[in-house]
């Protein structure tokens, strides 16, 4: 054969040998490059840019059990976790677990979806079973809070439908007053809320106060402008003390009451209907105003039949004894597994709309028998987590025995004079200088 030809046909040989490797190593180049990018954008870049104080890929919504059966989306359940893309430096132990389903380091358990998110700020259910997690993705145990509703998680982080927790409202009458703000003190110390219900008069005194109280999630009631007794009053006399109160409140905190509580519980139906909103009496009368005394005061509260779930207590932030029980009442009370709301928290929990009549309670036992105006009925399990049955840590909550609606007050009492309870003073004929102590 020519050499020619030989030379020739080793030259495309040796060309073809050339192109296959230039085939090659553009195709690993290219999955390099691939690779590259994917690590890029699916971890480095999310990383980077949270540590950059900006998030890449939005928040996705997990359809999780809304108590009924039916799936129900984050943005209709607010009880519904996220999923959110792993990043951050507060996520760099999660990168470094790929494999999907629980982990756990020193911070806590946590849950890897397939695709790479983690539940947080929210509830999920995982292989049938509800879990609760906080904003930075970790399980929750114990008492969780979702708006107005408690919801308890055990050891293992499970969902517990059968606990619930006790409601008591505390409620202030007369301030507010020189106490009234190391009375806030507490309940902020210890996240618990409570009802001021005050006197027009004395409102422009504290308006920093009274401020304060809304900053610190309690409720505004008013108490009249002068604490006269209703009764004795004309109807256009009436709207005069409410309004003119409910016009201080707003010129010192930007809002009306959104409760009444008349002076020594008098009221009629004419009055709430002129007046055109909630009544509030109560269940528990301290006789703070009384005893002035504050082991006389915090004693005779504790051991009152009718503490329990949904009670309402009365009290006055403008004695110093008193207040000094309620700095003791406050830690007492959460610890033995009470949590202190609002009225309208209350009756929020409790499936009740709140509505121009007369309330006094929100015992389990009264609402089934159909003596507190506005209820709905119970709710589901899950949605109304403190529908009022008590889960035993309370001394003395209801047993819902219609029988039984008043839980201890023998006669289902609201609150009235008529019933034997009183608003800080034996009648309206003189008292109230004492009562306000001032």
């Amino acid at each position: 054969m020519d050499r020619r030809v030989l030379r020739e046909r080793m030259r495309r040989k040796q060309r073809q040998i050339r192109r296959r490797r230039i085939i090659k190593l553009v195709t690993y180049v290219v999955a390099m490059v691939l690779a590259v990018i994917f690590v890029i954008r699916g971890v480095i870049f999310p990383i980077v840019s949270r540590v950059g104080g900006k998030s890449t890929g939005k928040s996705q919504s997990v359809q999780a059990d809304a108590g009924d059966g039916a799936a129900s989306n984050a943005d209709s359940n607010s009880t519904d976790a996220l999923r959110q893309p792993l990043k951050g430096q507060s996520d760099v132990t999660k990168v470094s677990s790929l494999t999907p389903g629980w982990h756990e380091d020193s911070s806590g358990r946590w849950y890897q979806n397939a695709d790479g998110t983690y539940y947080t700020n929210g509830f999920a259910e995982i292989d049938g079973v509800k879990y609760a997690f906080d904003s930075n993705g970790y399980m929750q145990t114990g008492w969780v809070t979702k708006g107005v509703n408690d919801y308890y998680f055990n050891e293992d982080g499970s969902y517990n439908a059968e606990k619930k927790r006790p409601l008591i409202a505390l409620t202030f009458d007369d301030g507010p007053g020189q106490y009234t703000d190391k009375l806030l003190d507490c309940l902020e110390e210890n996240n618990a809320h409570a009802t001021f219900f005050m006197l027009g008069q004395l409102v422009g005194q504290y308006p920093d106060e009274v401020k304060r109280m809304v900053e610190l999630g309690c409720e505004i009631g008013n108490h009249s402008w002068d604490h006269q007794d209703m009764l004795n009053l004309s109807i256009d006399d009436v709207i005069k003390e409410f309004g003119d109160t409910d016009q201080a409140l707003i010129d010192a905190c930007g809002q009306e009451s959104t409760v009444i509580r008349p002076p020594y519980g008098d009221c009629n139906d004419e009055i709430i209907s002129a007046v055109g909103k909630p009544f509030i009496l109560w269940s528990i009368d301290s006789l703070d105003w009384k005893y002035l005394d504050t082991d006389l005061d915090y004693n005779g509260i504790m051991n009152d039949s009718n503490l329990g779930d949904g009670a309402v207590i009365l009290m006055h932030d403008i004695h110093g004894p008193s207040v000094d029980a309620a700095l003791r009442l406050i830690p007492d009370l959460i610890a033995q597994g009470y949590k202190l709301v609002t009225v309208s928290e209350m009756a929020a929990a409790k499936n009740v709309t709140l509505q121009p009549a007369k309330y006094a309670e929100f015992w389990q036992s009264a609402l089934d028998a159909g003596y507190v105006p506005g209820y709905n009925g119970n709710g589901s399990s899950e949605d109304s987590s403190t529908d009022g049955t008590s889960d035993g840590s309370s001394d003395d909550s209801s047993n819902g025995d219609e029988s039984d609606f008043s839980d201890g007050s023998g006669d289902g009492s609201d609150g009235s004079e008529s019933d034997g309870y009183t608003d800080g003073s034996e009648n309206s004929e003189g008292d109230f200088s004492s009562d306000l102590g001032e």
